[in-house]
């Protein structure tokens, strides 16, 4: 850990009581999608004060707030989002969900608080900071495209916009206060499927005189894993689950129709349109075998999120100089959830890390999008010193490595 880092971590510390107050302020009034009037006001208020340029989305509630250096340069853009999941937390916290049916579940509380913590830190280094800090607080990650609109709405657009992007996670699996990313791949592609399997119902006692489409959709299912292990590069890795089906309503009745409901994950471009491609053909294939139809629907969700190389490795040597390199992980491998800062990464160079957010003394902590899941919020001092320490470090190399004339 280098002297300059050391101060910034320390200066993240101070900023730990606010940032704590608003996460818990948020985890108790969760809100979901792309509408979150109340998580918006909490964040114009968190904010006020601090000279920033404020923009709030016209489709949806976000909140651009961009910080003006003292110096001409670039311009960086880090993000946190904002929405809960639909789920009844049960964790006991004196600070839990207030709200039935809603819970911060994936640490989006604890990504605003920080993104606002580095935000104060920032602004206290106004005068010697180059370049500009956009800060972009996103509604609607949870499956609601809420990265795509804020693209739509102008979110690179503007007379300085941002030259590279910067986002943390919270990662409850790892030791609190480490950082660990990679280059190239880290979060999949993700992609919603339904099938619906038409056979002829009769009764359960005579299945010579129906059309039974239970077995045929077990047999997809089956076929759904072997194509995964034979038909996809073991190393662009696919995942298929199929984690719904339904059919029939009584024990001797054969149904007309089987339902099943699933996703697809992969790590490359290349590896999701291949299977997207042949699941279809697949299925169709596997009921006209048996005299049945098959009908599917795919539905296309968000992108491969990958790092840019140069800036996956420039943050975790700023990780190692903040937090030592027992604390900065190059992770081997991607991790298969998904993430919608994938439409900035394709647009911008830049990187997502996971932050370390364990509870102290908890040896297998509930995961993210579990109803039990907490996080160690004496965590969040490094993700403001993180986010600060790759702002303030960027626009000092951008500076430094432009031609004299575009300083």
């Amino acid at each position: 850990m280098t002297p300059p880092m050391l101060e910034l971590l320390e200066e993240a510390r101070q900023h730990l009581p606010t940032a704590t107050a608003l996460r818990r302020r948020l985890h108790q009034h969760p809100e979901l999608g792309l509408e979150l009037p109340r998580t918006q006001q909490a964040i114009l208020e968190a904010l006020d004060g601090l000279g920033l340029a404020i923009e709030v989305g016209r489709q949806t509630t976000s909140v651009l707030a961009t910080l003006e250096g003292g110096r001409p340069g670039p311009t960086i853009l880090l993000r946190g989002d904002m929405d809960a999941l639909p789920l009844n937390e049960d964790t006991g916290l004196d600070y839990a969900s207030r709200e039935a049916g809603k819970m911060h579940a994936c640490g989006h509380d604890a990504h605003v608080a920080m993104l606002a913590g580095a935000a104060r830190l920032l602004c206290a280094k106004r005068a010697e900071l180059p370049g500009r800090v956009l800060f972009m607080f996103q509604p609607g990650e949870e499956g609601h495209f809420g990265a795509r609109v804020m693209l739509d709405e102008g979110l690179l657009d503007g007379e300085h916009p941002p030259t590279a992007a910067f986002a943390i996670h919270a990662a409850p699996n790892l030791p609190a206060g480490a950082i660990a990313t990679r280059p190239s791949a880290l979060l999949a592609s993700n992609d919603d499927f339904q099938i619906h399997v038409r056979g002829r119902g009769g009764h359960a006692s005579m299945p010579h005189d129906a059309l039974d489409p239970i077995p045929v959709a077990c047999e997809i299912v089956q076929a759904l894993q072997t194509y995964v292990t034979r038909r996809v590069n073991a190393f662009e890795p696919a995942v298929i689950t199929v984690a719904y089906i339904r059919g029939g309503t009584t024990f001797n009745v054969i149904p007309e129709v089987a339902t099943m409901r699933g996703t697809i994950r992969t790590v490359s471009e290349r590896t999701r349109k291949q299977v997207v491609g042949d699941m279809r053909g697949l299925v169709e294939g596997i009921a006209r075998a048996h005299g049945a139809e098959a009908e599917i629907e795919l539905w296309k969700g968000y992108p491969v999120t990958a790092n840019d190389g140069d800036f996956a490795r420039f943050t975790l040597g700023v990780a190692r100089d903040l937090l030592g390199e027992r604390r900065a992980l190059e992770m081997p491998n991607a991790f298969m959830g998904a993430e919608d800062f994938s439409y900035v990464l394709e647009r911008l160079p830049g990187a997502m890390v996971f932050l370390g957010v364990r509870p102290d003394g908890v040896r297998h902590p509930a995961p993210n999008h579990s109803n039990r899941m907490m996080l160690n919020e004496d965590a969040m001092a490094t993700g403001i010193a993180m986010h600060a320490a790759i702002a303030t470090t960027w626009l000092e190399r951008a500076v430094a490595q432009a031609p004299a004339g575009l300083r």
